[in-house]
């Protein structure tokens, strides 16, 4: 009888040592993993954004302290990290489990954990609702699929992408690195701009706008008399047209909009609300 106990505790420390000794293996593996560039994820490949391009991504987008910035496909974690150096705080979206920890260690390493976190999930998924900029590397046919989602956010939050586009949505700003003989030196700027198509009382008069992206086009009437506008353009919630030789600024706050006209000989405050 003793020595089956004593066999069945040998047996139970033997079952013990391999599970802690394959537990350290996997620890130790994970802790040494490397990425390889074109490695294939979920989505895309991983590229690694060169850090002049991505050093310029963020400036156009005006990375401050007070932001929140959200990498969509984080990799290996250098644009949260980058980012939190700014003094930004900054969350990267990983399908890659592996890269979600590389990512957490390449933070640690750089004394940024405070500001920089990373989560294991799908970047369609993700909720975005906090971020004030989203950063990506993806590619047109998923910044196309993303769109939608990105056009819903809050106005002004800027998107910033590493050369792919948005199809038909012209970037706000478009900046090229110096370093031309990488294939990746293009930044790409949009600004989520407000919803503003519709019909829009203005005193007496009726303002009536048709929107493609941060692109206004539409009417002005006045008195009986139809007007169309000119030079429309909204950047986040700034809104600017022309009427004749007025000139009208005003920031879009929901269903309201409020600003100033200007023409040579005056200047006066006006209001629009959305019918």
């Amino acid at each position: 009888m003793k020595s089956l106990i004593n066999s069945r505790r040998l047996l139970a420390v033997a079952f013990l040592t391999a599970s802690l000794l394959n537990l350290y293996s996997q620890n130790k593996t994970n802790d040494t993993y490397v990425p390889e560039v074109g490695q294939r994820g979920k989505d895309v490949v991983w590229v690694p954004t060169p850090q002049v391009l991505l050093d310029t991504m963020l400036s156009i987008a005006r990375v401050t302290p007070k932001d929140f910035v959200i990498d969509l496909g984080s990799g290996d974690g250098r644009t949260v990290i980058t980012a939190a150096k700014r003094g930004a705080q900054a969350m990267g979206v990983e399908f890659n489990p592996d890269m979600v920890a590389l990512s957490r260690r390449n933070a640690e390493q750089a004394g940024v954990t405070a500001r920089a976190q990373f989560v294991e999930g799908d970047l369609f998924q993700a909720d975005l609702s906090k971020a004030t900029v989203i950063t990506m590397f993806l590619l047109p046919e998923i910044n196309l699929k993303l769109r939608p989602k990105l056009l819903d956010l809050k106005p002004g939050t800027r998107i910033v992408s590493n050369t792919f586009t948005m199809g038909e949505w012209e970037p706000d700003l478009e900046v090229n690195t110096p370093d031309n003989w990488n294939s990746w030196n293009t930044a790409l700027l949009w600004i989520i701009p407000a919803k503003v198509e519709g019909s829009w009382k203005v005193g007496n008069d009726e303002l009536n706008l048709t929107q493609e992206f941060q692109f206004v086009r539409g009417t002005f009437t006045s008195n009986g008399k139809t007007t169309a506008i000119s030079d429309g353009r909204l950047n986040g919630s700034e809104i600017v047209f022309t009427v004749g030789n007025t000139k009208y600024m005003a920031r879009v706050d929901g269903n309201n909009m409020r600003g100033t006209a200007a023409n040579t000989s005056s200047k006066w405050d006006w209001v629009a609300v959305k019918k």
